[in-house]
């Protein structure tokens, strides 16, 4: 029950007063506003009054210590009852000091950096007056088409609970009151938006309620486990409902199975999108749905500002609903202390001791070389100093590296490919662009060629414009633009020794590029410190260490291509198939060219004397699962140790393998180590036809290895 003062506050408070609350505008909107805010979706004509903005409860896409004060104070002095306003924006993967983007981060596997760039981004936001992020996004993803992966950390739902969990506490530490260095974090987007069809933003998602659970909605749930204070609804439809009306799955499955009982928000406009989606004849219908499924903000449309009160006087709507959503948002407001302190952490000489000092920037560099994958290394990696480099490409200087979703990073800032090769080596080095990332002139690349031809090593700087990736950045063909294609081709016929690094928001389809070149280092938007981390890699200072959370396809025809797949009645490979009968493609392998968990480093590992501990397991008791692992190689390297489980046979068909555990293992030259996992009957569960989730007695194989696809397996009975 909330506190006598909340209690006070709303009976204070009319109709109008209420369901102001329950609206979201952007900056443009509030007096002491003087920039025209960062907005994502439509202006559309929102026939907003002077008496809404005054009543309002939130702002999105406020930012700045002096701006968000001004337009605190303004708003406290029109508001009747003095309720500040919350402050609202897109902090994802940094504030000011750019992270890689979070399918980089993913890729990483570190934990304890994922929580500390969260800490970080809070930390830059929180100075600057903002009080509640975006994020963490958990969906999970499986196809590359659709440009938000790389808002993700990728296929695994065990991997993404994981993440989930850490990003939730790094935002928000362990006292929102009274710690002003955090943000109150909204997971995101509920639920199974990362399922769209086609990999076409925005589009239906359909499956089933136990493919939903058992896949999709562990992420949403461990972030709320680990205190998510907020939660956003999807763009998508969910069993033929669009999810910002979805009463099932917001009222019933979010508030009351799951017991969350914080702030709901929509997505920019998916309260209106009701009536596009069918399910609402107009504006009144959609806020009637919207307040009944639990939705508390509705951000950037009006529905509930035309029509919320007057759906209460019909009777159409119990005005308990909007009591109950006015508290979670005055609960939320009280938890951060903004009616004792309506400025909370926004302070300008706070600002600029924190945004991108050089602990922030060195945080971003070791995630950055981290994030990034070695996908292939025939002897060209490390570079020697010695050796004479010709830097081409379109990133070669391009600064276009912070990826989506990094608004308040400056691209000015990024250290780009060239800076950070010329401060590893202390001298100038020969840079051509080649081309441009989707077209090519024959003067640049004949220009490139010739400073080819004098080197000793060429590296190849390629990958995506960022507007190719992110939101509403889907595309059907995810190879390389055909003028950088044409570029790899002509200076790889040159024979030099070539490595490519990517920079890229999505898995690619690597074709024309990992034939040809010597070496693929797979960068990602790797964020501000970007070109010194490359360096520190290109160079073997740091050992590439970082694992794919996201397979890449042999080709686009592939998708949906991910690891933890179901067998079929007819699977490829069984010792009794025929060859052309069973299911497979005929032009190209099943498995994606890249698989789950896959990464190179400069040394090698092997993985020796693997034991389990019982060969059966009961409830309550544990199996532990061991193998030693040894750095075969001759530098010192950190290895990503993976446990997978298969369930042999369900009462519903069950994954080949599933991520169930992973360890960061670092080893000198020579060194082993013995990496232990402990396996439990809960580890063991699944959603059964009758969403039951339990554990059947019978035969499991343990996965351990490096990767999805090069693995040992043994088994075990659960009794």
């Amino acid at each position: 029950m909330a506190d006598q003062f909340l209690q006070d506050l709303l009976a204070k408070m009319t109709t109008e007063e209420k369901v102001a609350q329950l609206t979201q505008l952007a900056t443009p909107f509030f007096k002491g506003a003087s920039n025209s805010g960062e907005i994502t979706g439509p202006m559309v004509n929102m026939n907003v009054t002077d008496k809404m903005v005054e009543n309002t409860g939130s702002v999105l896409g406020a930012w700045g210590a002096k701006e968000i004060k001004a337009i605190q104070e303004r708003h406290l002095k029109d508001n009747r009852l003095g309720i500040p306003l919350l402050m609202m924006a897109d902090v994802i993967h940094g504030y000011r000091t750019i992270f890689p983007v979070p399918l980089a981060i993913g890729s990483s596997w570190d934990l304890e950096l994922a929580e500390k760039s969260a800490r970080i981004a809070a930390k830059e936001a929180a100075a600057a007056g903002i009080h509640v992020t975006f994020a963490p996004m958990v969906d999970l993803v499986r196809d590359p088409r659709w440009g938000r992966v790389m808002e993700s950390t990728g296929e695994d739902p065990y991997l993404n609970g994981e993440f989930a969990r850490v990003q939730v506490k790094g935002f928000q530490g362990d006292d929102l009151r009274n710690d002003l260095e955090t943000l109150a974090a909204c997971v995101k987007h509920f639920a199974a938006y990362g399922a769209a069809e086609g990999g076409r933003d925005y589009n239906t998602v359909n499956m089933s309620e136990r493919e939903l659970r058992e896949t999709y909605l562990p992420a949403y749930k461990a972030a709320l486990d680990a205190g998510s204070e907020m939660v956003m609804t999807a763009f998508n439809t969910v069993d033929g409902i669009p999810a910002t009306g979805n009463k099932r799955l917001m009222r019933d499955l979010l508030r009351e199975e799951w017991g969350f009982d914080g702030v709901l928000i929509s997505d920019w406009g998916a309260t209106k999108e009701l009536i596009p989606h069918g399910v609402a004849a107009n504006e009144k219908e959609a806020a009637e749905k919207a307040i009944k499924a639990g939705l508390d903000i509705e951000m950037m449309t009006t529905t509930y500002a035309s029509h919320l009160q007057e759906l209460i006087e019909e009777g159409k709507v119990d005005a308990a609903l909007l009591d109950e959503a006015v508290m979670r948002i005055l609960e939320l407001k009280q938890k951060l202390g903004l009616f004792e302190n309506p400025y909370r952490g926004a302070d300008e000489e706070r600002e600029r001791e924190v945004i991108r000092c050089q602990e922030h920037r060195q945080t971003a560099q070791e995630l950055a070389a981290k994030s990034c994958v070695l996908l292939k290394n025939d002897e060209v990696l490390p570079l020697n100093k010695e050796q004479n480099i010709a830097l081409i490409g379109p990133f070669a200087e391009g600064n276009d590296i912070l990826g989506p979703w990094s608004f308040l990073g400056k691209k000015e800032d990024a250290i780009t490919v060239k800076d950070g090769l010329e401060q590893k080596l202390d001298k100038e080095i020969m840079v051509a662009k080649g081309s441009d990332i989707e077209t090519g002139e024959d003067t640049a690349l004949q220009e490139a060629l010739e400073i080819a031809d004098k080197a000793d090593v060429v590296v190849l700087a390629l990958g995506e414009d960022s507007d190719m990736s992110g939101e509403a950045g889907s595309r059907t063909n995810i190879k390389l633009p055909n003028a950088q294609l044409k570029l790899v081709e002509e200076i790889t016929k040159l024979g030099k020794p070539t490595v490519a690094v990517l920079f890229n928001g999505r898995p690619l389809d690597l074709h024309g590029v990992v034939d040809k070149t010597d070496a693929v280092l797979e960068a990602w938007f790797p964020g501000t410190e970007g070109g010194a981390a490359i360096a520190d890699l290109l160079y073997g200072d740091v050992n590439p260490s970082g694992k794919l959370t996201m397979s890449f396809p042999h080709s686009v025809g592939q998708v949906p291509v991910y690891y933890n797949h179901f067998n079929t009645g007819r699977p490829k490979g069984a010792p009794d198939a025929q060859i052309r009968y069973v299911s497979q493609y005929l032009d190209s392998p099943n498995g994606p060219l890249y698989p789950f968990g896959y990464g190179l480093s400069y040394t090698t590992f092997a993985y020796e004397n693997f034991t389990l501990s019982e060969e059966t397991l009961k409830a309550g008791e544990t199996l532990t699962a061991s193998v030693i692992v040894t750095n075969t190689g001759q530098v010192a390297g950190e290895e990503i140790v993976q446990l997978y489980i298969q369930d042999k046979v369900g009462e519903v068909v069950r994954p080949l393998k599933e991520l169930k555990g992973f360890q960061k293992v670092y080893l000198e030259p020579g060194e082993a180590k013995t990496v232990e996992f402990a396996i439990t009957e809960d580890q063991l569960r699944y959603h059964h036809a009758d969403l039951s989730f339990t554990s059947d007695p019978g035969e499991f194989v343990v996965y351990i290895g490096p990767n999805s696809k090069e693995v040992e397996g043994k088994t075990f009975v659960l009794q």
